[in-house]
């Protein structure tokens, strides 16, 4: 029997989804969970061989939850409606064993776990396509300065880390949002994170 865990913060797609895998002859739903922070808490508890999970939910996303679990023995999927690029990144640099869009048909889903307790990894076509038509454009010291940022580390301390002067620096800076076609720090951080560029 596959034991299995969901975590999603839509109640009625939560209850759906546990229905529907509960119907498998050779599968249990053991637990159900409304954020990333209760599922880590439920995979402990439970021990499932599977751990389906949505991406945005509150309190702790299903990325963060994802990474938290990356040793577990408990096999993840993640299950959104999100096919962005940097998602999926990180998802893959959290060793998920599938990554599925809420749009496949249900009887995929449970094809894909048994596929996945096999042993294999599972991805969406669509994302596969998103994962090669992005490149991070930043040197290795733009990242650098950009981690930095999104710590909240001023102009000034960025400088003192590095050893290069705060002209410097701005000019890092401007490079930054040159390269990733936003106009200020908050957005470059954003778009940096989004894109799975921040490891």
């Amino acid at each position: 029997m596959i034991r299995i865990v969901i975590a999603e913060d839509q109640r009625m797609l939560l209850g759906a989804l546990g229905s529907l895998l509960d119907l498998e002859d050779d599968m249990e739903v053991v637990g159900m969970a409304k954020n990333g922070e209760e599922v880590i808490r439920l995979v402990k508890e439970e021990k499932p061989d599977v751990c389906i999970m949505d991406i945005e939910m509150p309190v702790m996303s299903g990325l963060d939850a994802a990474e938290q679990l990356k040793d577990d023995k408990c096999k993840v999927i993640i299950l959104t409606t999100f096919a962005r690029s940097g998602y999926f990144e990180r998802a893959r640099n959290a060793k998920v064993s599938g990554y599925l869009l809420k749009d496949s048909p249900s009887e995929e889903l449970a094809n894909s776990i048994r596929i996945i307790m096999d042993g294999r990894k599972i991805y969406s076509p669509e994302l596969i396509d998103l994962a090669y038509e992005e490149e991070n454009p930043l040197t290795e010291r733009e990242e650098q300065v950009i981690k930095l940022i999104a710590d909240g580390k001023t102009t000034k301390d960025i400088a003192k880390e590095l050893y290069i002067t705060t002209g410097t620096v701005r000019n890092y800076v401007s490079v930054i949002l040159d390269k990733l076609q936003v106009s200020n720090r908050i957005e470059a951080i954003t778009k940096f994170k989004e894109k799975g560029w921040y490891k």
